[in-house]
């Protein structure tokens, strides 16, 4: 129903009570006898002023809002305006008999009164009933003052926080109530703002609807307000971010509501309000997942997680934890990280069998123990050097853990028939420029080649770019130069990343799993990439500052092995499309010349790569050439 007919339906309600509250009135104070000669005498009288009484208390009631108030989410306020606005009707109405020599008794002006609010108060509270029973326990927003308080209130000013809403939804509306209820925390909404132009110039619980989002600015220099709450947990994210960029032309504090399935048996309150982080800027929608495909391979199966204190392994174990598998083991030679992760998750799932184990995957005789021992039927394999810089300057070590371990992993997987392996990659294994991306290059080669030869085993490999807040990556290096004052340090003003939050990377990472039958090297859709010069600058803003102003950011050059633009996608491989709107398949590429012919030398991959430690770094890096031709870092 539009906005028009439902105020043109409210007017022609309130003009039909208006004649009935006074004939009522009138058969009150007559007891209710028609017959009676007085009673048809005043009746006469007032038939004869209706329509003008009708007219003015509609009026009236226009004047004090009572067709401008959203009232599905009608509370104490608009209960005190359709009082306010009743006294007042009735006082114009009084006036305009006695003027025209047009009197009623006095009583059935008090009687008149209360009946209209009885009726004008009915119909507005009424429909908001109504909607509750039709959609029951959609937010639960608490009790309403009591009048003694809204008037107390009203008679004590404070300095109170001004805040603007972005939603005038029913998200909206329990937020409003929720901060009226807790005026100790010295805050007030005093404006509203929501897209839908029928809402505009409305009220919401009170407040006026004064603009869309592009009047964000303007209305916040109007009403001074000094925080904007974004009410609106079904939005987007990419909405969210549009909404965020508009918030930040201000000089407000942000704060948002969660998610929708983050609020499910949840109240809308003043605690669930969170500030906006980095993720709600990445413009992307969450990734879903077919959970019936997940839990089909991973339910009641042994899952070894190899890196596991890591950040993608520790997700990794996380969420592997919720599929209900028989037993997690997790692998890791960092104890500290995993010893903490190991009692997470045993107070999270205490029925779970968790095991933990310590050892370096580049001991062959240490993993081959704990295969021996688990038996593992699903191995994700996320143990690696992953810092880029780090890596250049230690090309031997970067070979050894991440090629020579993963080779071992995989040999094991096959010997002890695993169901599947699935290795964590990168996209700085695409036509590499560092010696970290070169060596995962060289691990999906070997994988590649692994899943020709075995049969028992789906072999995969998972290739994503940069993930928010994972160790080592800026996200957390930005924060800590804010923290300090700055500066914040960019490598390039041209730089540019694919990001993904780490629960995002690894829900696909298990869903490519689902899907892997051997050889695939999968692709993860990052979205667009992000320039790491907006991502400093916005990390600067959401934590109250402004850059180049409160913070400074300088720009260092790229790092040893750093490329300006990441790719996802050799020129050769191709893509092909999978049951998953976010997942691909890169045609597969052929083993390298010079990586064939190590594997097939004598002294093998594991004599290659041990014939490394007497290597000049240099001499390494050319090794690393002869198995990756397409690596640029030589």
């Amino acid at each position: 129903m539009s906005s028009k007919l439902k105020i043109f339906l409210l007017v022609l309600m309130d003009a039909f009570f208006i004649n009935i509250a006074y004939v009522t009135a009138l058969l009150m104070r007559f007891d209710f006898n028609p017959a009676n000669l007085q009673f048809q005498s005043f009746l006469a009288i007032f038939v004869a002023s209706a329509l003008l009484l009708t007219l003015l208390k509609l009026i009236v009631y226009a004047v004090f809002g009572l067709y401008n108030s959203l009232w599905r989410y009608a509370s104490t306020d608009e209960l005190i305006k359709i009082i306010l606005s009743c006294i007042v009707g009735n006082a114009i109405a009084v006036t305009f008999l006695v003027l025209t020599q047009h009197t009623l008794p006095r009583s059935v002006y008090f009687i008149t009164g209360m009946l209209d609010v009885l009726f004008s108060g009915g119909v507005r509270f009424g429909y908001r009933w109504l909607r509750n029973v039709r959609y029951p326990g959609k937010f639960t927003i608490g009790q309403s003052k009591s009048l003694r308080e809204a008037v107390t209130d009203a008679a004590s000013p404070r300095a109170e926080k001004r805040i603007m809403l972005v939603g005038a939804g029913d998200a909206g509306a329990a937020m409003i109530k929720e901060i009226q209820l807790h005026r100790d925390q010295m805050q007030r909404v005093v404006v509203a703002v929501d897209d839908n132009r029928e809402k505009i110039g409305k009220r919401i619980a009170g407040v006026k609807i004064a603009g869309g989002r592009s009047d964000i600015p303007r209305l916040a220099r109007k009403y001074k307000t000094e925080e904007i709450i974004i009410a609106i947990p079904t939005a987007s994210n990419r909405t969210i971010k549009e909404i965020v960029e508009i918030c930040h032309k201000t000089r407000c504090k942000i704060k948002i509501l969660p998610s929708l399935i983050d609020l499910i048996n949840e109240k809308v309150s003043i605690t669930s309000l969170r500030d906006v982080d980095i993720e709600d800027l990445l413009g992307r929608d969450p990734v879903k997942v077919n959970l019936k495909e997940i839990s089909g391979y991973l339910e009641g199966r042994i899952v070894l997680v190899t890196g596991a204190g890591g950040s993608i392994g520790s997700e990794l174990c996380r969420q592997v934890a919720r599929f209900r598998p028989r037993r997690l083991v997790l692998f890791d030679i960092y104890e500290n990280t995993v010893f903490d992760l190991n009692n997470e998750l045993k107070s999270r799932y205490p029925r779970l069998e968790i095991d933990t184990v310590i050892g370096s995957v580049r001991e062959r005789e240490r993993v081959e123990e704990v295969f021996r021992r688990y038996k593992p039927h699903v191995i994700f394999h996320a143990a690696a050097h992953k810092h880029v810089p780090l890596m250049e300057d230690c090309p031997a070590e970067a070979v050894s853990n991440n090629v020579l371990g993963t080779e071992n992993v995989m040999d094991m997987a096959e010997k002890y028939v695993a169901d599947k392996f699935i290795l964590i990659s990168t996209d700085k294994a695409v036509n590499p420029s560092s010696v970290m991306g070169a060596t995962k290059r060289i691990c999906e080669m070997l994988m590649q080649e692994k899943s020709k030869t075995c049969e028992n085993t789906d072999f995969a490999a998972v290739r994503f770019g940069n993930v928010l807040g994972s160790n080592g990556s800026v996200i957390p290096t930005f924060r800590k130069q804010i923290a300090a004052g700055g500066p914040v340090t960019v490598t390039h003003p041209d730089i540019m990343r694919y990001f993904m939050t780490i629960p995002e990377a690894v829900q696909l990472v298990i869903q490519a799993g689902a899907l892997a039958r051997g050889g695939e090297i999968f692709i993860l859709d990052m979205g667009e990439p992000v320039r790491i010069m907006d991502l400093a600058e916005n990390l600067i803003r959401l934590s109250g500052l402004t850059p180049y102003e409160d913070i400074d950011i300088e720009i260092t050059g790229l790092r040893p092995g750093e490329k300006l633009y990441e790719e996802l996608l050799l020129a050769e491989e191709g893509i092909q499309k999978t049951t998953h709107d976010k997942i691909f398949i890169g045609h597969p590429v052929p083993a390298s010349d010079g990586l064939m012919a190590l594997m097939k030398s004598e002294q093998g991959l594991e004599g290659g790569i041990d014939a490394l430690s007497g290597m000049t770094d240099q001499q390494v890096k050319a090794w690393i050439k002869e198995m990756v031709p397409n690596y640029t870092g030589a």
